[in-house]
C-alpha cells in the first residue's frame, strides 16, 4: 500500500470513528447536581432534601449541593428550575402546591408549571392537625362544628394558599361551617398566636403543634391526611370523625425541566424509591417529621398532581381566592 493510500485510509477511518469517539454520552452526573429547594430551610422539603443527599453521593459519586430559594408560595425556587437548562444538574424539592394551587391562585407565575417542570418522584406526603387553644369549649372535632354554628371563630395559617389554610377551608366546606381566615406570615407565627389565644384553631403542621398539645397549650382534634400519623396515633383522621371524603394529604415532589432526558428522570426515580426505603431513612428522618415515604414512577407522581390539582381548583374558585 502506498502512503497516499495508507494516509487516505486513516483520514476515512477517522471521520468514520470520529463521531463515535466524540458523541459517547458522559455518564450522568459527571458532576455536582444542584437541588433547589423551594421552600425555607428547616422545613420538611429541607428535612428531606438533606437526608437524601449522602445516598445520592453514594449512589452517583457525586455531591448533591441543597439551595434553598423560598418565596412567592414556592414559585420563585420553582421557577428558577423551570428555566434552568434541561439536562438533569439543576432539581427542585417543592410541596406539591407549587403545582396543585399556585396556578390557580396567583395571577402572574413568570413560568408555567405543567408546562415547564416534569416529575421525577413524590418523595413524602405529609398532614396537617386541627387544633384550637384551649380556652375554645370544644373537646373533639363534633363540638367544634357545633361550636361554630352557634359564634363566629376564627382560624390561624401560615399564609394564604399553604397547606393550613386549603385543609381548613375543606373541613369548613365539608362540615357546612364558616371560620374567619387570619393569615400570618409563616407557621410559627400563626402557631403563637394559637397558643396565646389571639386565634382560636388552625390547621398547623402535624410535628410542631403536638410538642404544644402535649404541654397542654393547644387542644387537638384531627389529622388532615388519609392516615392517623404515626407521632399521635391517638388521633383520628377527619374522615374518621364523620367527613369520610375528606383528604388533605399534600405531597413534596421532586421535578426537573422540562426537556429533561428520559434515561436521566428514570435513573433519578430509580434512586429516590430505593432510598426511601430505607429503614433507617425511614425511623430516624421521616417518621420524627410525620414525613410519609410515597414513591413511584414518575406517570404516577404527574397523575397524583393533576388530581390533586382538580381537589384544590373546586376549593379556590369556592372562596375566591387570588395573589397578584
Amino acid at each position: 500500500m502506498t502512503r497516499t493510500i495508507r494516509a487516505g485510509v486513516l483520514a476515512l477511518v477517522g471521520l468514520i470513528c470520529a463521531p463515535v469517539l466524540h458523541g459517547q454520552p458522559k455518564m450522568y452526573p459527571d458532576r455536582p447536581v444542584r437541588l433547589v429547594n423551594s421552600n425555607p430551610p428547616g422545613g420538611p422539603s429541607d428535612v428531606v432534601a438533606r437526608a437524601l443527599a449522602e445516598p445520592f453521593r453514594l449512589r452517583f459519586g457525586q455531591p448533591l449541593i441543597i439551595e434553598n430559594r423560598a418565596g412567592a408560595g414556592g414559585n420563585i425556587g420553582a421557577e428558577m428550575v423551570a428555566k434552568a437548562p434541561p439536562d438533569g444538574f439543576t432539581l427542585l424539592v417543592m410541596t406539591d402546591t407549587v403545582m396543585t394551587v399556585n396556578p390557580h391562585v396567583y395571577k402572574k407565575m413568570g413560568f408555567d408549571p405543567a408546562r415547564d417542570l416534569v416529575a421525577v418522584a413524590l418523595l413524602t406526603g405529609f398532614s396537617q392537625t386541627l387544633v384550637c387553644n384551649p380556652a375554645v369549649p370544644a373537646k373533639t372535632a363534633a363540638d367544634l362544628v357545633a361550636l361554630a354554628k352557634k359564634q363566629p371563630l376564627n382560624y390561624a395559617s401560615g399564609g394564604a394558599g399553604v397547606p393550613g389554610h386549603l385543609a381548613m377551608e375543606l373541613f369548613l366546606s365539608s362540615a357546612g361551617i364558616e371560620m374567619h381566615h387570619i393569615p400570618y406570615k409563616g407557621p410559627a407565627a400563626a402557631t403563637q398566636d394559637v397558643i396565646a389565644g389571639q386565634v382560636h384553631c388552625g390547621f398547623l403542621a402535624t410535628p410542631n403543634v403536638l410538642p404544644q398539645v402535649k404541654a397542654g397549650r393547644m387542644n387537638a382534634f384531627a389529622i388532615s391526611s388519609s392516615r392517623r400519623s404515626s407521632l399521635a396515633a391517638q388521633l383520628p383522621t377527619v374522615a374518621e370523625v364523620g367527613y369520610k371524603d375528606y383528604d388533605a394529604t399534600f405531597y413534596l415532589a421532586l421535578m426537573a425541566p422540562r426537556g429533561t432526558p428520559d434515561e436521566i428522570v428514570r435513573s433519578l426515580n430509580a434512586f429516590v424509591n430505593e432510598a426511601l426505603k430505607s429503614a433507617d431513612l425511614q425511623e430516624k428522618v421521616l417518621a420524627p417529621s410525620d414525613l410519609t415515604p410515597a414513591g413511584g414512577s414518575p406517570a404516577d407522581a404527574a397523575a397524583k398532581l393533576r388530581e390533586i390539582s382538580l381537589k384544590w381548583e373546586k376549593v379556590v374558585k369556592r372562596i375566591g381566592l387570588s395573589l397578584d
